[in-house]
C-alpha cells in the first residue's frame, strides 16, 4: 500500500493550525488585496506561506510570474506537487520560523503573503520586521484580534509592541473581516487579512535596536508611566522632568517613540 495523500479529502491538521479557505470569493477578494498592495507588477517576487491544497496558490500562479511556497507540512507538499499546482523546485519544505530570507529571489526584495497559522502569526510578523530590507510587503490572514493589534493606534487598549514595530516601518492596513464558516474545518475565531507596505519614505536615522528596546520596556508595565519605567536607562535624571515621561506607553505615537529615542537614548544600544 502506498501513501494516501493525494486524495481530495486531505484533512486540516491541528499541531499546523490547519484551516483551509473554501469560499471562492473571498480567496478572489484576497487576490485583489495582494494586487493592489503589489502594484499590479506581474514580476513582484511573491514567497506564500502555508499554501496548504492550494486555494490561493493556483490563484497566485496566474498572477505572478515569481512564486516561491514554504510549507512545512510534508503530506501538503507532496499533494501540491502531486495535483501540479506547484513544482517541486517553486516549494520551500520547512517552517518559515527558520527559513533564511537573504537566500530567496537571488536577494531581491520580496512580498510574503498567506493564510498564516494562527498560532505563530506574531511570531511571523516579527521574523519580517527583523528583515524589512528583505520584505517589501506582506498581506496575510490573522486572527481577527491579532490583526486588530498590529494595525492599532495609539491610545487603544490593543495598542502595544507589536504595533509600534510594525508601524515604525510599515503603512499598515486592515482590508476585511473573514467569518468562520468559510474554512473547512470552521475556526473557533473570526479571520482578517490585513496589508503591511513597506514606508516609501523609510528613513532609519536612529538605532532602531534601542526603539526596540525602549518599546518593550515601556510596555512591559504599559500601566506606569514611562518615568517609572525608564528611569533605568536615563543617566541624567534631570531629564525625566520632560512632560513625555508623565505619560502611559499607549499614549506616545510611534513619531513619539522615535522623538523619544532620538532625543535621550541614541547613545544606547
Amino acid at each position: 500500500m502506498g501513501h494516501q495523500y493525494y486524495k481530495d479529502d486531505l484533512r486540516a491538521k491541528k499541531s499546523f493550525g490547519q484551516h483551509f479557505l473554501i469560499n471562492n470569493q473571498v480567496l478572489q477578494d484576497i487576490l485583489g488585496v495582494i494586487t493592489i498592495a503589489t502594484d499590479n507588477i506581474e514580476t513582484t517576487p511573491i514567497l506564500e506561506v502555508g499554501p496548504g491544497k492550494g486555494a490561493l496558490t493556483n490563484l497566485l500562479n496566474e498572477k505572478f510570474n515569481t512564486l516561491i511556497a514554504v510549507e512545512a507540512d510534508r503530506d501538503m507538499v507532496e499533494y501540491l506537487v502531486q495535483k501540479q499546482i506547484l513544482p517541486q523546485e517553486k516549494i520551500i519544505f520547512q517552517d518559515i520560523l527558520k527559513l533564511d530570507f537573504e537566500d530567496l529571489f537571488q536577494g531581491k526584495p520580496f512580498w510574503l503573503v498567506g493564510n498564516f497559522p494562527y498560532n505563530i502569526s506574531s511570531q511571523i510578523v516579527f521574523k519580517i520586521i527583523e528583515n524589512y530590507e528583505k520584505v517589501q510587503g506582506m498581506v496575510g490572514m490573522f486572527q481577527k484580534e491579532m490583526a486588530e493589534r498590529i494595525c492599532a493606534p495609539h491610545g487603544s487598549k490593543t495598542y502595544g509592541i507589536i504595533s509600534v514595530l510594525t508601524q515604525s516601518l510599515y503603512e499598515v492596513e486592515l482590508n476585511f473581516h473573514i467569518g468562520p464558516q468559510n474554512f473547512s474545518p470552521p475556526p473557533k475565531v473570526e479571520s482578517s487579512i490585513i496589508t503591511l507596505k513597506l514606508k516609501s519614505d523609510l528613513n532609519i536615522d536612529y538605532p532602531w535596536d534601542v526603539l526596540k528596546k525602549v518599546v518593550k520596556i515601556s510596555f512591559g508595565q504599559r500601566r506606569k508611566m514611562l518615568r517609572n519605567t525608564l528611569a533605568g536607562l536615563i543617566e541624567q535624571k534631570e531629564q525625566l522632568e520632560d512632560p513625555i515621561f508623565n505619560k502611559r506607553p499607549e499614549q506616545l505615537s510611534v513619531e513619539d517613540f522615535i522623538t523619544l529615542v532620538k532625543k535621550y537614548f541614541t547613545n544606547h544600544s
